[in-house]
């Protein structure tokens, strides 16, 4: 097997892009961006165009919309203020979120909403990091009046339409009662959003100003935002959901005049981010360096910080229940979501059920966005489309990328 200098093989990267080529080939994937790194090496697959019916090119610098693969890095703010003592993992949030003090919660998750007993405990910070704090997109309440609810109050940071500013944003979801016990059970999503808010209230300032200062700024990811500026807009593509019978291209956000084109009233930490294959890398590559970035710390030296987010925290219970979900669940996920345990804001592979290996760290998301690195070979891998998973199409991508990216392996 020819090898090349980037700890990755000639043949195994000649493969990875024969395989994404055939799916842009195939008319279902417009375009796509994928990066694999290993030690200082880099190499960058740019394939298709912008847009489904042709135009300009992909390029390195696409920029595309990060939807859920937002949470690992929007999760770093929250990291560097435990980091600061200005959080502890046990301080309940009353102070500083009064919106979700003295909660009610759900006798049934089924039941009417407001069919409550009070909250055993207050919320933690804990809670929120975990994603354990009682609320959130549960697919086994779906059809039920807390999940209709979260929609109908206009909480779901993922929708076509945007959100309120912070507060507003909070008022609503503390008229939500909880779905479960604070701590109790594993829920996707909702708890990133509010970490935002904690964040910035702690801070006193907007939630992406912290991120930029600690987080983004260090790391040079100098396209990774909650919007693209007028000067970058050319290089951001619009976001299709296709027809989930027809798979027909329907644009979700057009670029010039879509959601993202414009500072947001609320910047979701749940899924707002726009970046960049070389921004999102810069990012996983200092995970995989313990929290460094050359010879300046972003997170706690010389790992703790870094651990906690990228080792299981879920107890046996909860990663049962959430490894059950993903696979109950796989008729809308596409067998996303499978890894087993859950860090800081990303999945931690428990068990081998694929080609990676335990202890890889990362997360997908929904406008078809993948971001992972693996300890065990010292390997990140950024995949970037903007085709959502309303099909099987694009999570079939991911899936191939990464089986090919683990035989492209050198030893």
């Amino acid at each position: 097997m020819d090898k090349s200098n980037s700890g990755f093989s000639e043949a195994g990267l000649r493969k990875i892009r024969d395989v994404l080529t055939r799916h842009v080939d195939s008319g279902k994937i417009p375009g796509v961006v994928a990066l694999i790194g290993r030690g200082e090496q880099t190499h960058v697959e740019a394939i298709g165009t912008m847009r489904h019916d042709g135009g300009a090119p992909m390029s390195r610098d696409t920029i595309f919309r990060m939807a859920s693969t937002s949470k690992p890095v929007t999760m770093a703010a929250s990291m560097a203020l435990l980091d600061d003592c200005r959080l502890r993992l046990d301080d309940p949030v009353d102070q500083w979120l009064p919106e979700l003090a003295d909660r009610q919660v759900l006798k049934r998750i089924d039941g009417p909403i407001d069919d409550t007993e009070p909250a055993r405990r207050p919320i933690t910070v804990r809670d929120l990091l975990t994603s354990t704090f009682g609320l959130g997109i549960d697919l086994t309440a779906v059809g039920s009046p807390i999940f209709n609810a979260i929609f109908a109050n206009g909480v779901f940071s993922q929708g076509a339409v945007p959100l309120p500013e912070q507060d507003e944003w909070m008022r609503r979801l503390g008229t939500l009662p909880l779905m479960r016990q604070p701590g109790e059970h594993w829920q996707y999503h909702l708890s990133h959003d509010v970490l935002g808010v904690l964040v910035s209230r702690v801070t006193g300032r907007p939630f992406e100003t912290f991120l930029r200062e600690r987080v983004l700024d260090p790391l040079g990811m100098k396209d990774t935002a909650f919007h693209v500026p007028a000067d970058k807009i050319d290089r951001l593509p619009p976001s299709y959901a296709p027809d989930p019978q027809t798979g027909e291209f329907t644009v979700w956000d057009e670029a010039k005049t879509g959601q993202y084109s414009a500072p947001p009233a609320f910047q979701a930490g749940g899924g707002g981010l726009v970046s960049t294959v070389d921004d999102y890398h810069a990012y996983f590559r200092m995970l995989l360096d313990h929290g460094m970035h050359g010879t300046e710390r972003i997170l706690s030296r010389p790992r703790p910080a870094v651990e906690l987010m990228t080792t299981n925290r879920l107890t046996p219970e909860q990663e049962a229940a959430r490894s059950t979900l993903a696979r109950n669940a796989v008729n809308v996920s596409f067998g996303q979501g499978q890894q087993g345990g859950w860090g800081f804001g990303m999945a931690v592979r428990t068990y081998r059920g694929d080609y990676a290996p335990l202890g890889q760290f990362g997360w997908d998301g929904g406008t078809g966005t993948s971001a992972y690195a693996d300890p065990e070979n010292g390997i990140t891998g950024i995949l970037l489309t903007q085709v959502g998973l309303t099909t099987a199409a694009p999570a079939q991508l991911i899936h191939d990328f990464w089986t090919t990216v683990y035989q492209a392996v050198d030893a």
